[in-house]
């Protein structure tokens, strides 16, 4: 599918001094709207003069001019049960609870759903109306270097007691190392401004990179980043942070505005990401906020809806993958966590009040 080259943690606090020169007006928001591109090679010696003068809490946008790769059409595969061999499996060496149907009483998804879209993952099998499986290595490792390769196999993706397993596994195949799954909802389900609310519990290990996140439905027509990038949920390696991020086209580049649960305008959420956390993100037309057990780690500022951010006022779509190796994460793999797997409890959208 598309690239997600993400964020070089080292080079986001440099290149932040300068592109917080346009920010916003007030620096005291949370929130902000895109500035001027900032170029990579800017010197050393303009960060330090720029730093001295800013507020350390902003964290502007962050343009760049790396390439991503365009998606090719998904598969609309079928999945089916666990293997027989298998058993629930943790995120990681940590146990996740996994909720019992008693402790469950939200609304399922019928005719008189309050959901404008869910899927709660109680069937036997993934639902193929509501997921459709991306297959394959994608181009260049999907953008991103990725080693993995994705399979609409249920040894990769299935539901067991009523949660969603997307198991990362150590095997050859088809010339890959290691196999996952990747899935969307991509002409299946897409929707503009509404509450999104997931329990998820998430794998932690060397080289692993799960993500819950959202792509424009317009991809195939505009392409990425123009279409925008929606990243809800985003860790990596042995870390129990969550970042939340949005990528978008600002005068024909890439651009981004990121943070985390570790430093949120110095507050900090400290995470078990391996346990169940309730994900909750707030879109409506003056901004995006992201929150983990009401704890919020980003917002972004879209009311203007100028430089690129009109991405963010058009439909979108779902995806959940579990990634390994790659760009941001790194190319160092554990292999001795595998399988390792991200759990999926729910995910309910409800539309704008």
């Amino acid at each position: 599918m598309v690239c997600r080259l993400k964020k070089n943690r080292t080079l986001f606090a440099a290149i932040t001094f300068v592109a917080c020169l346009a920010a916003c007006s007030d620096d005291s928001s949370n929130a902000f709207a895109p500035v001027s591109t900032a170029e990579s090679s800017s010197s050393a010696t303009a960060i330090e003069n720029l730093s001295s003068s800013l507020d350390s809490g902003t964290k502007p946008v962050i343009p760049s001019s790396d390439s991503r790769k365009d998606s090719a059409n998904p598969s609309a595969k079928s999945s089916s049960d666990a293997p027989a061999s298998s058993s629930a499996v943790p995120s990681s060496s940590s146990q996740a609870v996994i909720p019992s149907s008693d402790s469950r009483e939200e609304s399922r998804s019928s005719s008189s759903s309050p959901y404008l879209w869910n899927d709660e993952f109680d069937g036997d099998a993934i639902d193929t109306n509501k997921w459709s499986f991306e297959i394959g290595t994608g181009a260049s490792g999907w953008g991103n270097n990725e080693w993995e390769y994705y399979t609409d196999r249920k040894e990769n993706a299935y539901i067991k007691d009523g949660v969603l397993h997307i198991r990362a596994q150590k095997e050859d195949y088809k010339g890959s190392k290691y196999t996952s799954a990747r899935m969307i909802t991509k002409d299946k389900f897409s929707f503009t401004y509404g509450t999104v609310e997931a329990r998820i519990a998430l794998p932690t290990g060397k080289g692993i990179w799960p993500a819950f996140w959202m792509l424009g439905q317009n991809i195939d027509k505009v392409s990425w980043p123009a279409c925008g990038e929606i990243d809800i949920i985003e860790a990596i390696n042995d870390e129990n942070i969550v970042y939340g991020t949005h990528h978008w086209q600002y005068n024909g580049n890439h651009a981004s505005y990121g943070n985390n649960t570790k430093d949120y305008y110095g507050t900090s959420k400290e995470l078990d990401i391996t346990q169940f956390h309730t994900y909750k993100m707030v879109w409506n037309e003056k901004l995006i906020a992201m929150y983990v057990d009401d704890f919020k780690y980003q917002e972004i500022d879209i009311e203007k809806a100028k430089d690129g951010l009109e991405a963010f006022h058009k439909p979108q779509f779902f995806i959940l993958n579990v990634a390994v190796a790659g760009n941001w994460p790194g190319f160092e793999v554990d292999d001795t966590q595998f399988p390792n797997e991200m759990l999926v409890d729910y995910i309910r959208v409800e539309s704008r009040k």
